[in-house]
């Protein structure tokens, strides 16, 4: 820790002791607020170091987060988080410092703002850029119902890259309601101007005395008997001028909100004077701009915020029932990762082909595009938090002859689901959509699993959707995404390690678009795994003798319908595996087609159920999902044993017949 950090907690007791939430923390004086700023900081580190989660983002609204409670009466008064992983000091200070342990584990809190956790967590979002809308659906509500009280949004951390937060800010100027928008500016957004020119016109800003003589001048230049709205409209841009040839303002007063700042956000005495000053003497859209450092006040932090903007820490042991001999016996998973394999191979085929380029919205690092970046600068390109904007600047580079890669996880696709149909699929362009995160991704919980792809992907005309079973398939996959340049072609592969190692030496090979793979041949059961689901029915069958076909579906659209028309002319039963919602997946794919082919089989659908699955370890979603190597077992034995449904019954209740945890 930093000497600024230590010598803020060093004697006597803990005031944090004394705050367990906001009405505590607004009896204290303003130099017991700075110590209680020192001792956040230190719970924070101490804590998440050791059971891992978003750290950097909350050290730097440590002040931010304390001015806020202190200024406004929360409760009552609204404060809406953007991006929700800045929230863990306002967690500690909320009644929930006691649990904070348990943060991102099964049961545990939430990692992002959970409104079912606490009456202070006004709106839950995991994806950025969706506060201004929020908070502004919240003071139009509060009009409507004839209520007092403030609503604040808190955007930071690279949020107003979004273009929602943009649709948002020309919305609320133009209500002219009472909403305050504070902007974290951390560096990912916009960067301050500062000297000594801004300073004296933000003295004036902030001055009452001056807000009420503007008020004043403003409703005498709008009764003039002639062209008052006009002398209006001229003081106004007066006054634009001017703030905006000294501050960088100039965006927020064109979308209708005053602005104010840069401030230093963390000086806690002056952020207390500028946000009292915003609470009582101003009552239309205004924006409040606050400098900070992410990482504040740990060196090694503040030094590289995006190593520790999310840690893996050690987190408590996953409580997680036993698996089967099979899956005890296996060795250790390599240290390679899906994401360190998808960044190899695109150096590997730009280096092919100089036209292939890569798009990510803000996730350079998470999805292993460092290297690339490096390699091929000019290829590269980081559109920020901006999902729906990356996809149809593919598909402009798709239309001039590039072969764009747009590198996104599977949950935030789902913020570009327009563009990929409308700008893509409708066009016929060849874009090929490379989907980290897809599945279960463990202790991000319900905002970030990937759990819909398959479905809202499938659903496009003439899309492929593929998955993976091994790193080299990935390496294959993108191989083949590459090489046909008629559609869009989507593949999406978990946060986890492969089931191998993969050859470097060789050369990827192209696949036979809806092809699947048999790699172990019976005569009863037909196992018709996707991705992951491959090699967790591997394991459950590894080491007996049942009379059970297992098929790599590596693309779920289109399917290999010649190979499934074979196997349940041969098969008596059928099981599907997906790590995916079952509904409008690949089961109901094959369902389908079993359902048009005519026949009776014996079928059981393993997939995400139809609820929103909670965070924690990985494996222990996958038990809650009923996805583990025992579940996959017992399933399997129930077909060879009649204990399942027939096709013939609706496929509701053959989803209600397959066994869960």
């Amino acid at each position: 820790m930093s000497d600024e950090h230590t010598s803020a907690t060093s004697g006597g007791s803990l005031l944090l002791d004394r705050v367990n939430y906001p009405e505590d923390l607004r009896k204290l004086s303003l130099e017991e607020l700075e110590q209680l700023c020192g001792e956040l900081r230190r719970e924070l580190w101490d804590t998440i170091t050791v059971v891992g989660g978003h750290l950097a983002a909350s050290l730097g609204v440590v002040e931010l987060t304390v001015a806020l409670h202190y200024v406004y009466n929360t409760p009552v008064d609204k404060l809406v988080w953007d991006v929700g992983h800045q929230g863990y000091i306002h967690k500690i200070i909320t009644g929930r410092r006691e649990r904070l342990a348990t943060i991102r584990q099964y049961k545990g809190l939430s990692g992002f703002l959970k409104p079912s956790e606490s009456e202070y967590d006004t709106f839950g979002a995991g994806h950025a850029s969706t506060s201004i809308s929020a908070a502004l659906g919240l003071a139009t509500a509060r009009d409507l119902k004839g209520e007092d009280h403030c609503v604040v949004a808190v955007i930071g951390d690279g949020g107003l890259t979004g273009g929602l937060a943009y649709e948002a800010l020309n919305n609320a100027g133009a209500s002219g309601r009472n909403i305050t928008v504070v902007l974290n500016d951390n560096g990912m957004s916009i960067s301050p101007n500062v000297g000594g020119l801004s300073q004296f016109l933000l003295k004036l800003q902030l001055n009452p005395k001056m807000s009420r003589l503007k008020d004043e001048i403003w409703r005498l230049l709008g009764g003039a008997p002639v062209g008052g709205k006009r002398l209006q409209r001229m003081a106004g841009k007066l006054e634009s001028s001017l703030i905006n040839l000294l501050t960088p303002g100039i965006l927020f007063e064109e979308f209708g909100l005053q602005y104010f700042g840069p401030f230093d956000g963390h000086d806690l005495t002056e952020m207390i004077r500028v946000l009292t000053n915003v609470r009582d003497n101003h009552r239309h859209p205004a924006l409040v701009h606050f400098v900070t450092v992410k990482g504040k006040g740990v060196q090694c932090a503040e030094a590289d915020p995006v190593k520790y903007h999310g840690i893996k820490g050690k987190p408590l042991p996953a409580k997680v029932e036993p698996q089967s001999v099979a899956a005890s016996q296996q060795k250790p998973l390599p240290t390679q990762s899906y994401t360190e394999i998808f960044g190899e191979a695109m150096i590997q085929e730009t280096a092919r082909d100089p036209l292939v380029v890569a798009v990510t919205a803000a996730m350079k690092d998470g999805r292993g595009l460092v290297p690339y970046s490096h390699a091929y600068p000019d290829n590269f390109f980081d559109v920020g938090i901006a999902e729906g904007h990356a996809v149809t600047f593919c598909a402009g580079m798709a239309t001039a002859g590039l072969r764009p890669v747009a590198a996104i996880y599977s949950t935030f696709l789902q913020r570009a689901y327009d563009h990929v149909l409308h700008d893509c699929a409708i066009q016929h362009l060849p874009v090929l959509f490379c989907l980290d995160r897809a599945g279960l991704v463990g202790e991000d919980g319900p905002t970030h699993h990937g759990c819909f792809d398959l479905a809202y992907l499938s659903s496009i005309p003439d899309l492929v959707m593929a998955a993976p079973r091994s790193g080299q398939e990935l390496r294959d996959l993108i191989r083949t995404g590459l090489l046909q340049t008629e559609r869009p072609f989507a593949i999406r592969y978990p946060r986890d390690k492969t089931p191998d190692v993969v050859d470097w030496k060789t050369e990827p090979r192209e696949l036979l678009i809806g092809s699947w793979d048999v790699l172990r041949e019976g005569r009863r059961v037909a196992v018709l795994a996707t991705g992951t689901m491959v090699e967790t029915a591997r394991r459950a069958i590894a080491n007996d003798e049942r009379n059970v076909t297992l098929v790599n579906c590596r693309f779920i659209k289109p399917m290999d319908d010649a190979l499934l028309a074979e196997l349940l002319d041969t098969h008596e039963a059928v099981i599907t595996l997906e790590e995916g919602t079952l509904f409008g997946g690949f089961a109901s794919r094959v369902a389908l087609f079993m359902q048009r082919r005519g026949g009776a089989h014996r079928f059981i659908a393993l997939g995400i159920p139809d609820h929103f699955m909670d965070h924690g370890a990985r494996e222990q979603i996958l038990e809650i999902a009923g996805l583990s190597v025992r579940q996959v077992s017992e399933a399997i034995g129930a077909l060879l044993t009649d204990k399942s449904p027939l096709v013939g019954a609706s496929f509701e209740s053959v989803l209600s017949a397959a066994p869960r945890g």
